[in-house]
């Protein structure tokens, strides 16, 4: 059986023309900001510039960025495709049911299409008609997953049925690990990809957002049985996403690609742990991340194997 990587050499990225925090996100998602001194022209403009910049910037290290339009007005959050579809080492392709209806309509067929004209898609997993049911499983928002040891951590919220990870797990042959997780205001954390990141080598975590001790402990021991060295995180810097990061493959070695906001609240000791495994590439999206998401949300890895390459197994 071939080993599983951790980290994608690609990525899916949306230029979102009409960008702006989703009103219906609102509620649930203690990670927006308020935007009041930008008008909605200026959100618009710098959004989609920040897109453009990080895509060069990651293209310049080596990473294929697959960039598509968005100029659609009823999709605020289109720029997070990382929500709505996971692609998988095996082939597999997962298709996810989203808790706001404005959401739903982010799914889209020629993204689908290109996934099956450029890479080996074996099966797809659409698990979107489980809205109806009023269940939700926001894909690599809701779930972060350790492709390597195949564990799904997630945290228990609206955007994540138990039921439905389950599902996932049983279909992608994944271990579920799901807990709770709460800010200083006792409001669940909305997405599991805000609290911690997975690389090859590291892992970045607010431990102490997850407040029952056998929880907290049982994520700890399997974060640790991988053998990956654990950088914990404060509230203070998860709330500059500094646990939104993605670790990124390239020829001239693994890259973590951290927005700009989180990288400035890491201390030196923590980047220095970092450093240890990868090369840190911050990218300035201060303006998407009034959303409530930052530069992990906005990129869609592409594990799936290209046509010339062998399935995992």
């Amino acid at each position: 059986m071939k080993n599983y990587h951790q980290a994608p050499a690609a990525v899916v990225m949306i230029r979102p023309h009409h960008f702006c925090p989703n009103p219906q996100t609102a509620a649930d998602n203690a990670f927006q900001k308020s935007h009041q001194a930008l008008t909605g022209g200026d959100i618009k403009s710098k959004a989609l510039a920040q897109v453009d910049t990080a895509a060069e910037i990651l293209t310049r290290h080596g990473v294929k960025v697959i960039l598509f339009d968005d100029e659609t007005r009823t999709t605020p959050d289109s720029v997070f495709p990382n929500n709505w579809f996971t692609t998988h080492e095996n082939g597999s392709v997962g298709i996810y049911p989203m808790y706001c209806e404005n959401r739903r309509q982010e799914r889209r067929d020629d993204v689908l299409a290109l996934l099956g004209r450029e890479y080996r898609v074996r099966q797809t997993f659409n698990y979107a008609r489980f809205e109806n049911q009023g269940l939700f499983l926001e894909g690599t928002g809701a779930m972060v997953l350790d492709h390597v040891n195949r564990i799904a951590y997630a945290v228990k919220s609206k955007r994540m049925s138990d039921w439905l990870l389950n599902h996932f797990c049983r279909d992608f042959n994944y271990q579920a690990v799901a807990f709770h997780a709460r800010d200083e205001n006792n409001v669940d954390v909305y997405h599991t990809n805000v609290l911690m990141c997975i690389g090859t080598g590291f892992v970045m975590i607010g431990a102490g957002l997850i407040k029952d001790e056998g929880e907290r402990r049982r994520v700890m021991q399997h974060l640790q049985l991988g053998g990956r060295e654990v950088i914990e995180l404060t509230l203070a810097q998860i709330r500059q996403f500094a646990g939104n990061a993605l670790e990124l493959a390239t020829a001239q070695g693994n890259i973590l690609a951290i927005s700009q906001t989180a990288f400035n609240s890491l201390n030196p000791e923590q980047i220095n742990t970092i450093e240890k495994y990868v090369k840190i590439v911050p990218l300035d999206v201060s303006t998407i991340e009034l959303a409530g998401g930052s530069i992990r949300c906005m990129l869609a890895g592409i594990h799936l194997p290209r046509k010339s390459e062998s399935l995992a197994g």
